[in-house]
């Protein structure tokens, strides 16, 4: 890499976070895709159905690969599409990070330090890439390994010499996450998953897009978003929330990739996201909405350079 294209790549990343950074490799053509067909069942008579119809329109005539993960406790409500395909993590990781140093010290009967919980949330709340690493290389890949086996994440593989924003995830193991993350369980104390919702539902403003989007202001949010271009299949551009409230409780994930750009992924996804919250928590008398950020943003995240 030359002089002028190392100073290029800082320059890009400047503001948008710290750590291990690349420039924005130029993203490839999407691919079209067929209009996928989502799953879903559900307690609630009709609900299912109305799902289908509502997310697969949402994706009608969106170019790139979509994948999609919808679980709701109070309907026994659930969707899926490519719920086994595997994306690069990009920030999404970030939980699963900050999941596992909670994980590990419950295991050695301690609490954060101070220093572990500033880079926590500096980690969740402003998607900041140097706390990332920091962490990661603390735990060390055996550890996350150690909690993605007792989370029952299988799918999911930890990104290898220090690249986190490589881990593979998929839309089940996400969904996984987020279930422990919002439910009392034995991997994860109760102490625990407060502080990780706590984290979520404080993302900085510039961060809080995707799944959010069209969500009633009844309903809690708490989100985690990533994103990333490299050489292959584009723009990755993945979110990840959990929402409570107006008698619902349910999870989000959608990922995806082949992107044309970060904006282009980030409306894909928004759209499927106002389809499911107004299916689920259908509303005239509170018609006050989250609308997420219009210019959103997110951290270059630890990847080979060159893509």
């Amino acid at each position: 890499m030359t002089h002028s294209t190392t100073r290029r790549a800082r320059v890009l990343a400047a503001g948008v976070g710290a750590g291990m950074l690349i420039p924005c490799v130029a993203a490839a053509s999407p691919a079209a895709a067929a209009t996928p067909m989502v799953s879903c069942t559900s307690g609630k008579a009709g609900l299912a159905a109305k799902l289908e119809k509502d997310i697969t329109a949402a994706m009608k005539d969106r170019k790139g690969t979509v994948a999609v993960g919808l679980r709701d406790r109070t309907s026994d409500t659930t969707c899926t599409l490519r719920q086994s395909t595997a994306y690069d993590s990009a920030s999404v990781v970030k939980v699963t990070v900050l999941a596992t140093l909670l994980w590990d010290a419950k295991k050695h009967n301690r609490y954060l330090t101070t220093r572990e919980t500033t880079l926590a949330k500096a980690m969740i709340t402003k998607s900041d890439n140097s706390a990332t690493s920091t962490l990661w290389k603390q735990l060390g890949v055996t550890k996350v390994k150690g909690f993605l086996t007792a989370a029952g994440m299988t799918q999911t593989k930890p990104g290898a010499n220090g690249y986190w924003g490589l881990t593979q995830i998929t839309v089940r193991d996400e969904q996984k996450l987020l279930g422990l993350i919002t439910a009392k369980n034995s991997v994860l104390s109760d102490n625990s998953r407060d502080y990780i919702l706590k984290l979520m539902g404080q993302v900085v403003t510039s961060q809080r897009w995707g799944t959010p989007a069209g969500a009633p202001s009844s309903v809690a949010v708490h989100v985690k978003n990533g994103w990333l271009s490299r050489a292959t299949h584009g723009w990755r551009v993945h979110s990840v929330g959990t929402f409570k409230g107006t008698g619902r409780d349910y999870m989000i994930t959608v990922l995806t990739q082949d992107n044309s750009t970060m904006n282009y992924g980030v409306t894909t996804i928004q759209n499927i996201a106002k389809a499911i919250h107004k299916d689920l928590v259908p509303t005239t008398t509170d018609p006050a909405r989250y609308a997420p950020t219009t210019t959103p943003k997110e951290a270059f995240v630890a990847v080979p350079p060159g893509g």
